[in-house]
């Protein structure tokens, strides 16, 4: 049965998630699991972070933008996974609106953010392989500043209309929303508002942020390629795709995870493949991508077998 508005002190009334399975052995499942996943995202990219921070090899663009990558995974995967981890023994799962907005808010930002950064960072790599005597009089410390800068302030701005948009919203009957976070998709099919202007809202501005960000990393790598394939030298080329293969993998399973849901005919697409979708963006890329990053990396391997040593001994 769907349950109706319920008030709460600030007269904005609150959400009831439907959050996953009600059996309790399930939920005690998924609650280990989703805490290891987090656990592991936060050990990773702190992990990730400081050897940036802390070795003078390492502080180099292409590393900058990687820690830059591991602090947007830890906020992206801390904006949904704590709240997550407590519904999955709560009897009643809600979040107030202020709290639906605020997490609906970030889990946008950040992850348009990763989008442009993702663009970045192919673009970095654009100039070290194609551009390599400029590269260092173009990729200094104030350009990458700019570009994180910019990376951030788009993707938040597409998070101020996006949310701003919702805002507009009424909620005057059901207020289950059929997931086990805030996300635009079930807070359009709980309104009673007219939700047109916001679908285009939503499709205008979320094609724009993929597609852009796709389409420069596209280029980018197809530059790349053409540059590889003049290299005569066998270990030239294994060293020059080295150095992307990395951002190819992480790039790889995040777009790929994206466009198969975003371009899933609207018929086949169901709750559960918007909960699964979330699970993935949240939980287990920003888990996958210090991984990928540090095993497909000699300099990162390097650095970490050093620490552990250090530590050791």
């Amino acid at each position: 049965m769907e349950s109706y508005v319920r008030t709460n002190s600030s007269g904005l009334g609150e959400f009831i998630l439907s959050g996953f399975s009600h059996k309790s052995h399930i939920q005690k499942l998924l609650y280990v699991i989703f805490l290891l996943i987090y656990l592991v995202t936060i050990f990773g990219n702190v992990c990730i972070i400081f050897l940036v921070c802390t070795n003078l090899h390492l502080q180099t663009p292409m590393y900058n933008f990687i820690s830059n990558l591991a602090f947007l995974d830890i906020f992206y995967s801390s904006n949904i996974t704590p709240k997550t981890l407590a519904d999955l023994f709560s009897h009643q799962k809600t979040i107030s609106y202020f709290g639906c907005m605020t997490q609906l808010f970030f889990f946008t930002g950040f992850g348009s953010t990763e989008c442009f950064l993702f663009a970045v960072m192919a673009y970095d790599r654009f100039m070290a392989i194609c551009n390599p005597l400029k590269y260092n009089l173009i990729m200094h410390q104030k350009t990458c500043v700019i570009l994180v800068s910019g990376a951030y302030g788009s993707g938040f701005l597409h998070s101020v209309i996006e949310t701003c948009c919702t805002l507009r919203l009424s909620f005057c009957a059901s207020r289950v929303l059929h997931h086990f976070a805030c996300d635009f998709p079930p807070l359009l099919k709980i309104s009673c508002t007219d939700t047109t202007i916001n679908e285009i809202v939503l499709l205008t501005f979320s094609s724009y942020v993929t597609m852009s960000s796709l389409l420069m990393i596209v280029v980018s790598y197809i530059s790349i390629l053409v540059a590889i394939l003049k290299i005569r030298n066998t270990d030239g080329r294994k060293k020059a795709f080295s150095t992307c293969a990395s951002h190819i993998t992480a790039v790889t399973l995040f777009y790929g995870t994206v466009l198969s849901v975003y371009l899933r005919p609207k018929s086949k697409s169901t709750v559960e493949t918007g909960s699964v979708a979330t699970v993935f963006y949240t939980m287990v890329i920003p888990m996958l991508n210090p991984m990928i990053y540090s095993m497909r990396n000699k300099d990162i391997k390097t650095s970490l077998q050093k620490l552990f040593n250090k530590r050791i001994n």
